[in-house]
């Protein structure tokens, strides 16, 4: 069923504004972690088959602004960097630089939802933090927590080996000077640096099966880099005076991400309708206007750099951030939306391309010999991530690939293929393996990597990024979607970011009352992780919306009272149903209590 299709189906809830996030607490997390271990061998539902071991023949590690990371990938700011458990799933799956997702003072904003819109390439109407700057703080610091924790937990060195290597926190902030200067975001980047009073109210709540580490020596320097948002139509005069700040104020080594509207309308309107096919999409004009210009953007990155240089500091830039269009699907609420996925690939190297050749010898890429490290987040995937880290970046951060179904399992694949990628070549680490890629190119007639790519993507490899090949939709089964019972795919659980879902094998009463209807599996959603951006009913093959249908479990009873629609509240006498009747709930009651798949057991 189309999504427009759906909009109008019984089964498809129009979810309005924003819903809240309530976060786990640091020993709900680490209980759930040591339940889901014993149980089924897996943390967070992602099975030790998706964990990244590294090869240690292979150093994929690389130098971030002059700090170590054990590998080139992770994920983009968004909605794989917010909640504590997102990170850790990234962990697992082998990611070592985390760009976390970007606080800004607006902090209780209301988010219209769906907000997420990956049915073909990638569309969204998010764009900042949903917790409240304190809360995303505590967040990092128990991703940090359970990350140092996992790092030295026994039963995980077989999976990701005895050194899985350093990882680096990257913080984002947006979106202009006032905000960032504020005493909230300013308090939240101080302490960020120096988080020792939030570590050591946390080291309370680890719980006794994790006992041993309750005196351990976690990190208490989160970051101290930063990834400057500037989003649409930020001036550029407020862009230096952000990224002076910062470096002034807060000592930081900064990244500024840049628009893609940089490469200018002609240009991007005849890549995005003419060349790739994606006579749809609406490329919105007047934000190329507001944006910062080509030449005066050359300017500017000479300026900062050299401003940081003279105070002791590291400058990169971040190619790039969403394009934004106009919302002709109507899939989602709000006049415009942010696309994202293959053409955007094909637009930020293109730009990435553009400012080599305005840039020499500025950029730290290959053929250059420059200090401006370049990270780059625009459509990553296995299939071409060798390809976009032999143009130089550090590194390559992902979000739309992730959204797809495998979710944070699709992490693991993309480095294995590297490491075979590297040692095919007959090199042992990624610097190496990039020189060998630069003379590769030049030796096939390109003036560097980065353009031999470009000639790629919008040459011989095209279709890859091209409406022709994302055109496919999601694959679908004439049913409705019903509480208990379904195809039993799992994409509910692997597409959602939050790790709001999660799933019981069918015990044997419930087969005998559904019959062929049972399904393998039952599904759940655990209600406080769930903001219900709409990314599970874009992939559920059946006819309804999961977040909605499937049963929906609150622990926080004050949540549950205030919600509407099909509830089950946990509480210590029972569970108690709202909207459903007594066979559900009696139902929902067997399978959980006592159930050992339970993560809440």
């Amino acid at each position: 069923m189309t999504q427009n299709a759906l909009a109008s189906h019984p089964g498809y809830t129009p979810h309005g504004s924003s819903a809240p996030l309530t976060p786990m607490s640091l020993g709900a997390l680490l209980t759930r972690i040591d339940h889901e271990w014993e149980t089924r061998n897996k943390i967070f539902d992602l099975p030790t088959a998706r964990y990244w071991k590294p090869d240690p023949a292979i150093d994929l590690g690389f130098d971030f602004l002059g700090r170590r990371c054990a590998s080139p990938i992770g994920p983009a700011a968004g909605p794989h960097s917010q909640l504590a458990q997102n990170i850790v799933l990234s962990w697992l799956g082998g990611s070592r630089l985390f760009e976390l997702k970007t606080i800004q003072i607006l902090d209780e904003l209301e988010i219209q939802r769906p907000c997420i819109d990956m049915q073909t390439i990638g569309y969204n109407i998010e764009w900042s933090q949903e917790l409240r700057i304190p809360e995303s703080l505590t967040e990092y610091a128990k991703a940090s927590m359970l990350l140092d924790i996992l790092r030295q937990w026994e039963p995980l060195r077989d999976h990701v080996g005895a050194d899985p290597g350093p990882h680096v926190f990257d913080m984002s902030v947006g979106y202009d000077l006032a905000g960032i200067s504020s005493p909230e975001v300013g308090g939240f980047i101080r302490n960020m640096r120096d988080a020792s009073e939030e570590i050591e109210t946390l080291r309370a709540e680890i719980p006794d099966s994790f006992a041993a580490h309750r005196d351990m020596e976690f990190s208490t320097h989160l970051a101290d880099t930063l990834t400057l948002s500037t989003f649409h139509g930020c001036p550029p005069d407020e862009i230096e005076s952000i990224t002076k700040h910062l470096i002034d104020e807060h000592d930081l080594d900064v990244i500024v991400k840049l628009n893609p509207t940089l490469l200018g309308y002609e240009a991007v309107a005849a890549i995005v309708n003419d060349e790739l096919g994606y006579t749809d999409v609406e490329v919105k004009e007047e934000a190329f206007a507001e944006d910062l210009q080509f030449d005066r953007g050359i300017e500017l990155i000479g300026e900062l750099n050299e401003y940081a240089k003279e105070r002791g500091h590291r400058f990169g830039i971040k190619l790039t951030n969403t394009l934004v269009v106009n919302n002709a699907k109507q899939w989602m609420p709000e006049d415009t939306m942010y696309l994202s996925g293959p053409p955007l690939h094909v637009i930020a190297s293109s730009l990435l391309d553009k400012l080599s050749t305005a840039l020499p010898d500025l950029l730290d890429i290959p053929g250059h010999d420059g200090e401006i490290m370049v990270s780059f987040s625009a459509g990553v995937t296995k299939e071409n991530l060798a390809d976009t880290l032999a143009m130089g970046v550090n590194p390559a951060t992902v979000c739309s690939d992730l959204l797809k179904p495998g979710g944070y399992g699709r992490l693991a694949p993309m480095l294995k293929a590297l490491s075979k990628e590297v040692a095919d070549s007959g090199q042992v680490n990624l610097m190496d393996w990039k020189a060998a890629r630069q003379a590769q190119a030049v030796g096939n007639g390109h003036p560097t990597a980065c353009a031999e790519h470009v000639a790629s993507v919008r040459g011989e490899g095209i279709e890859a990024y091209s409406l022709a090949g994302n055109e496919k939709l999601p694959r679908e089964v004439e049913h409705d979607l019903e509480m208990f019972g379904c195809v039993a795919c799992n994409f509910c659980i692997t597409v959602c970011p939050n790790d709001a879902f999660f799933s019981i094998a069918t015990p044997d009463a419930l087969k005998e009352s559904l019959g062929d209807d049972a399904g393998r599996q039952q599904y759940f959603v655990l209600s406080e992780l769930c903001n219900e951006c709409g990314n599970c009913m874009t992939f559920c093959p059946e006819n309804g919306d999961p977040a909605m249908i499937k049963p929906r479990l609150y622990t926080d009873r004050d949540l549950f009272d205030a919600r509407a629609g099909q509830g089950f509240f946990l509480g210590m006498d029972g569970i108690e149903g709202r909207s459903v009747d007594d066979d559900a709930v009696a139902v929902v009651s067997s399978m959980l209590q006592g159930e050992k798949g339970n993560p809440l057991s």
